[in-house]
């Protein structure tokens, strides 16, 4: 057999493909205790080694892009490559206790049947230990450690998605038990998207739309949503005001297995950030490479293309900063897209539309 035909068969990619899996509470804990007596057996050995968490790499070298054998649909994956957080090190050390830390208040919330969002591990965290814990971004690496660690999704961890998302347009959904929510007929803010994964896995749709179009802006989401776009053209408009959290590109994922002959299309900015937003609806991230198959979609983009500059006024554009060229340069470096030369066009022109703030 080929050595490209082997690379593409799903038992290959199933062999490379590391994964983070959706496991009842009672499972977690399993394995959280499991990762307890591991460590305790090898601080009561005769010769106790040092102490180290195993964990799933995020990083590039260990990702690679994994393409659909049946669907169009392709998503960041991470393979079995091992880091470590060490006990010893001098730099490792307090992120090694902060994994623990994580993992005791998940064990306790899964035993008491609840639900927390990050914002709010982070406020108990810092309540309980805030010489480990100073800022929202340490708990949310710890969470992707535990994540790595346990091989499980961070709702299964009890850890529930803080979402900003919200969606509106030819759209009928129902919650178990509740009425229908009818999203044509709603104010311009449309209705807000839960952060509980498994309520909205329960969802049940009915659409007559013919298109899905992901807006990165709110404020153009408000003005689409004002003008019922939706009415003039059958469609469904969703929003994470910005980058994606995971409720957002859930709901959107659960769309497009629904109504999998709707065009998902992005209307984003023609800059590095726009285009770092239509990727990881796309695509996942790496940093959630473990769940993120989970929630990639076949989008096209929407939106300005290099030679349409020409018709913008100059007063609409503005020069790109220090922020826009450092996402460019870390999009050009990835191994997983091929953007180079649609990122080089746009460090020459350095502008980039300007379609409102958040």
């Amino acid at each position: 057999m080929e050595p490209d035909l082997v690379k593409s068969s799903l038992f290959y990619a199933d062999q490379r493909l590391c994964s983070a899996e959706i496991l009842s509470p009672s499972e977690v804990r399993a394995r959280i205790e499991v990762a307890v007596l591991n460590f305790l057996k090898i601080l009561t050995s005769p010769t106790p080694a040092v102490a180290t968490l195993p964990l799933v790499s995020r990083t590039s070298d260990n990702s690679g892009l994994r393409h659909g054998l049946l669907s169009d649909v392709s998503s960041v994956f991470l393979s079995h490559s091992i880091c470590t957080r060490s006990l010893t090190r001098a730099n490792d050390a307090k992120a090694f206790i902060r994994v623990w830390k994580v993992m005791e208040i998940c064990f306790q919330v899964l035993h008491q049947g609840k639900l927390v969002t990050q914002r709010e591990l982070f406020y108990k965290l810092l309540s309980d230990s805030p010489e480990f814990f100073t800022s929202q971004r340490q708990v949310n690496i710890t969470v992707q450690d535990v994540v790595a660690l346990l091989r499980c999704t961070r709702q299964s961890l009890g850890i529930m998605a803080s979402s900003r998302g919200a969606i509106i347009g030819r759209l009928l959904l129902q919650e178990p038990g509740e009425e229908i929510i009818d999203c044509s007929v709603l104010g311009q803010a449309g209705h807000v998207i839960s952060g509980d994964l498994n309520l909205l896995s329960k969802l049940v749709f009915h659409s007559d739309a013919r298109y899905i179009i992901i807006v990165e802006k709110d404020a153009i989401f408000q003005r689409l949503a004002e003008d019922r776009l939706f009415n003039q053209i059958p469609c469904i408009l969703i929003t994470a005001k910005g980058y994606p959290d995971i409720a957002t590109r859930f709901i959107l994922h659960r769309l497009n297995q629904n109504f999998p002959d709707l065009p998902v299309l992005a209307l984003v900015d023609w800059n590095p950030a726009g285009l770092a937003i239509l990727c990881t609806y796309k695509f996942g991230s790496i940093t959630m490479g473990l769940e993120s198959y989970r929630y990639a979609c076949n989008v096209k983009w929407l939106g300005l293309r290099g030679d349409d500059l020409q018709l913008v006024p100059q007063h609409s554009l503005v020069q790109l900063k220090p922020r826009d060229l450092q996402i460019a340069r870390s999009l050009m470096s990835s191994k997983l897209l091929q953007l180079r030369r649609m990122l080089w066009m746009m460090s020459q022109y350095r502008v980039t539309s300007s379609t409102g703030n958040n």
